[in-house]
C-alpha cells in the first residue's frame, strides 16, 4: 500500500460545514492519496462506526485510508493503516496488531524521534509543524524549512511534511525535501475542499 505524497486529514474543529464522510469523498474526488481520519472527541464504538464509513468511500475510490491513533479501530475496520503519535501505541506495536502490509506512520518533532520512527520500522514520518498552524493547539514554535531539510537527508523513509502547509507553501515543503504533504485546514476549512484538494495535487505534480 502505498504511502502516498498528499495526505488530507478530515477535521470537523476548524470547520463545521462538512461532515467527515463528506470530507473524505471531496478529498478523494479531489485526488488525495491518502485520507487519515481524526476525531478525539468521540468514543471508541462511535468513531468505529465513522471510521468504517470513511473506510467504505476511500475503498469506492481506491484512495489509502488511515485511522489516526486508534490501532484496534484500524484493524476493526480494515483500514489500510494507522498513523500514531507520540503518545500513542509504538510501531511496533501497531505493526504487530496490523500486519506486514499495513502503513503505519508516526510524528517526529525533530530528526531524533524521525530515526527513532525509520528504526521502529515506520513507513513514514509526518514531521512538523513545519509552520504555524491554526488546526491544533501547539506549545512549541514551528520547526521550519531547515529541520526539514535535515531530516529529510537523514531518513530514508518518506517524509510527509505537516502543520501549517497550504498552497502558498507547499512548494517549499517539498523543494526542502518532504516527500509529500499532510494537510488540515487548507482542505477542511476551505470554499471548496474538492477544488482546493485538487490544486494541492497539481503543486505536487
Amino acid at each position: 500500500m502505498s504511502v502516498g505524497r498528499l495526505h488530507v486529514i478530515t477535521d470537523v474543529v476548524v470547520q463545521t460545514r462538512h461532515s467527515h464522510e463528506a470530507l473524505a469523498a471531496m478529498a478523494c474526488l479531489g485526488g488525495a492519496d491518502v485520507v487519515q481520519l481524526r476525531d478525539k472527541s468521540l468514543d471508541r464504538d462511535s468513531f468505529a462506526e465513522l471510521a468504517r464509513r470513511v473506510a467504505a468511500i476511500c475503498r469506492e475510490h481506491r484512495v489509502t485510508f488511515i485511522v489516526n491513533d486508534r490501532v484496534d479501530v484500524a484493524r476493526e475496520v480494515e483500514a489500510d493503516g494507522v498513523h500514531v503519535g507520540r503518545d500513542d501505541a509504538s510501531v511496533r506495536d501497531a505493526r504487530t496488531a496490523l500486519g506486514p502490509r499495513a502503513v503505519v506512520g508516526t510524528s517526529a518533532g525533530d530528526l531524533a524521534h524521525a530515526l527513532e520512527a525509520e528504526s521502529e520500522g515506520a513507513n513514514y514520518v509526518g514531521f512538523g509543524h513545519v509552520f504555524a498552524t491554526t488546526s491544533k493547539e501547539k506549545s512549541t514554535p514551528p520547526v521550519g524549512l531547515d529541520a526539514l531539510a535535515r531530516v529529510a537527508q537523514r531518513v530514508r523513509i518518506p517524509v510527509i511534511a505537516i502543520g501549517g502547509i497550504t498552497e502558498a507553501n507547499a512548494r517549499d515543503a517539498i523543494a526542502a525535501g518532504a516527500w509529500g504533504i499532510a494537510v488540515i485546514g487548507a482542505v477542511c476549512a476551505a470554499d471548496d475542499p474538492r477544488a482546493a484538494t485538487a490544486r494541492l495535487k497539481s503543486i505536487l505534480g
